[in-house]
């Protein structure tokens, strides 16, 4: 097959994947850019919600904050708690999520000092109500798990086309062709000449994008896939029921915890929602980019015995390019500028 063959069999690929996957990566690309900022609206229109937090002393214990929120859901037998999200500024709440069959996820905002609940995002104004929304658009169209793997395979297509893409770009030929726009031309070659500019510009993180999309959406896949070859495998951390016996408490389990990561500040608490789950502890270094923090401590519920550790600044492989994923989905490795080149490239 001679070279021209080839670059024509390439093309045909490239423009019958652009074409079936086309609108499913218009509800993609916007409702992802939509979610780039998300944390700062969320955030703005949460302040709006529930007013300002003047500090005042120490934070209340997680345990007093949990307490507070649990005679919330008294009539609600149905309600579990999930996680509580830890200030990470002094005038941020508690955000302690709880989930009931009516809502998957209801976030409990709660004063750090006063112990008050400030609200939550039942609020039929809350942004993040329209938030779950858009989030569910994005990964799912709204359809649940079917949803899920359409997006997931579209995901893989679009890495498809962007590779094919990257290997038609005139600008591998001549450089100015590649990066030239004639925009007195007709509008169908101008529209060509945006296609290839914007492409040869953005490529690289429309690629990333996408995989790591394809990765999340299909993560029963790709993660044994993922430590398998990069010599990652874990051993699952798993409660061992006593019978009779309940959960430690939590601050009890907090101490231990902190004591395998002395260093780190405490960002979460994920609570066990089977009887063998684990307790897990989400920690941040004041080296990581990540607000969240890439570090875990996994606990046994019943004996406080430490099951697992996950440092983010002593990763394994697999763990490295596993926790790459989110920075290069969102944009957040760069900045400002590489979000607001995520938001750019989402909508082309």
């Amino acid at each position: 097959m001679t070279s021209k063959a080839v670059r024509k069999a390439i093309f045909g690929l490239h423009r019958y994947i652009g074409l079936a996957v086309g609108a499913i990566t218009i509800i993609i690309g916007l409702t992802g850019s939509l979610l780039v900022f998300q944390s700062e609206i969320s955030d703005f229109q949460r302040h709006n919600q529930i007013g300002m937090i003047t500090p005042k002393g120490e934070m209340l214990p997680i345990e007093v904050v949990l307490n507070t929120v649990k005679k919330s859901y008294t009539n609600q037998p149905d309600a579990k708690l999930n996680r509580i999200y830890v200030p990470t500024k002094p005038d941020e709440p508690f955000d302690v999520i709880y989930v009931i069959k009516e809502n998957d996820w209801i976030d409990n905002y709660v004063h750090p000092y006063t112990g008050a609940v400030l609200g939550n995002s039942l609020n039929p104004n809350s942004i993040d109500s329209l938030y779950k929304v858009i989030y569910a658009l994005h990964y799912s169209l709204l359809v649940g798990d079917i949803g899920y793997k359409i997006v997931g395979t579209v995901g893989l297509l679009v890495c498809i086309l962007t590779i094919t893409g990257i290997f038609l770009w005139p600008g591998w030929r001549n450089l100015l062709t590649g990066f030239k726009i004639k925009f007195n031309a007709h509008p169908k070659r101008v529209n060509f000449d945006i296609h290839k500019v914007a492409g040869a510009i953005t490529g690289v993180f429309l690629f990333f994008t996408f995989f790591t999309g394809f990765c999340w959406n299909f993560n029963e896949f790709s993660e044994p896939v993922i430590r398998a070859i990069t010599f990652s495998l874990k051993q699952e951390a798993v409660s061992q029921v006593i019978p009779g016996k309940l959960p430690l408490k939590l601050t009890e389990q907090l101490k231990t915890a902190q004591a395998q990561l002395p260093s780190a500040e405490l960002r979460s608490v994920y609570f066990a929602q089977k009887p063998d789950s684990a307790l897990m502890i989400r920690y941040k270094f004041p080296q990581e980019i990540e607000d969240g923090g890439n570090s875990y401590v996994y606990l046994d519920q019943y004996s406080g015995k430490v099951l697992r550790v996950d440092n983010a600044l002593k990763p394994l492989l697999g763990d490295g390019i596993l926790d790459s994923f989110t920075p290069l989905h969102y944009g957040t490795f760069g900045g400002l500028p590489t979000r607001t080149m995520y938001l750019l490239d989402l909508r082309r």
